[in-house]
């Protein structure tokens, strides 16, 4: 098996060149991590014969290759959810991938309409709720009711998994509701927008709050972690909005770098990302759901039910990505 080449961050402006020009080789940009996307290249590499070649960054993507213009070497590039996908299409870095595979594999509110960028997994926006709670139909709508004055905690509302719940509440109840919305979550606040989505449900466990959001992998990273279990088995994990047009969900991407040196290598790899077993592997390692209909989630995964997910095309929702940031600010949300 050829190995699979890493650097650690794309921020760098001085660094040894580590890709070849060679026809049997496929080069990557990815936000995400080593242990959850080698396992696939390491497969894709058996199957095909194809070389990955691989650099790891948590930021700075859209930059480098802004940055590298046409003489950039990167083929694929792998995201972490719909904003960056959407960075990358508005400043031009992407271009159109046209393959009946992937219109047939992923469906069609999860891919760009111009075809330059195709989900490959999917994690709910959920809410926690204090397990003493008990079960309990809630949707993103009541945490603004009074009744949770003082009990919610949250990570920063700018952080790109809010800011795409706030553009789907945006998208189905228009932005003055939306800004109403806003305002009432905030007067609900347990304590300033800090941290991220585990430290929300730690603060439930510590009793500061009783509500919290956060994506739904982040449970099944807590309850396999012998520290962070004990916060996990203090909530109950619920999916919003069942009752009516069913919960937001968000995405890893993929897609095909504008100067693609290597483009049927990089098709190939989207195609195989697409495939029945890369699409298993790369959902069950994250705990995350599989954007392909009829692949197996992990068991763990499907511990957690069943869920209707909202259907609104991620694109749509994207596009008032910049309306819910101005809106977010109206609402002094992490002040």
């Amino acid at each position: 098996m050829k190995k699979i080449i890493g650097l650690t961050a794309f921020a760098a402006t001085l660094v040894a060149p580590v890709f070849s020009a060679s026809a049997d080789e496929v080069n990557v940009y990815s936000y995400r991590q080593p242990f959850l996307v080698e396992p696939l290249f390491n497969e894709f590499t058996k199957q095909s014969g194809i070389k990955v070649n691989v650099v790891f960054a948590k930021k700075g993507m859209a930059e480098r290759l802004a940055r590298e213009g046409e003489h950039s070497p990167a083929d694929v590039l792998l995201t972490t959810d719909i904003s960056r996908l959407i960075e990358l299409q508005e400043k031009g870095l992407l271009q159109a991938v046209n393959s009946d595979v992937l219109e047939a594999a992923i469906p069609s509110q999860y891919q760009a309409d111009d075809n330059s960028w195709f989900g490959l997994t999917t994690r709910v926006r959920n809410i926690y709720t204090a397990k003493r709670l008990g079960d309990m139909a809630i949707s993103y709508e009541d945490l603004a009711d009074e009744k949770y004055r003082g009990k919610i905690c949250t990570r920063s509302g700018k952080h790109p998994y809010n800011v795409a719940l706030v553009s789907s509440m945006i998208a189905e109840h228009g932005e003055a509701k939306t800004l109403e919305w806003l305002e009432g979550v905030k007067k609900n606040l347990a304590r300033k927008p800090q941290g991220n989505d585990r430290g929300q449900v730690q603060a439930i466990h510590q009793g500061l709050c009783d509500v919290s959001l956060g994506n739904s992998y982040y449970f099944g990273k807590m309850l396999n972690d012998d520290k962070q279990k004990v916060w996990a088995d203090a909530v109950n994990i619920n999916f919003p909005n069942q009752v009516n047009r069913g919960a937001h969900v968000n995405i890893s991407g993929v897609g095909v770098a504008k100067y693609a040196p290597h483009k049927e290598a990089a098709k190939a790899l989207l195609e195989f990302l697409a495939s029945d077993k890369a699409q298993q592997m790369y959902a069950e390692t994250n705990m995350e759901y599989p954007v392909r209909a009829g692949v197996k989630k992990s068991a763990l995964v499907a511990s957690w039910g069943d869920f209707k997910a909202d259907d609104l095309p991620l694109e749509t929702i994207a596009s008032h990505r910049k309306a819910a940031l101005k809106l977010l600010d109206q609402a002094k949300f992490d002040l």
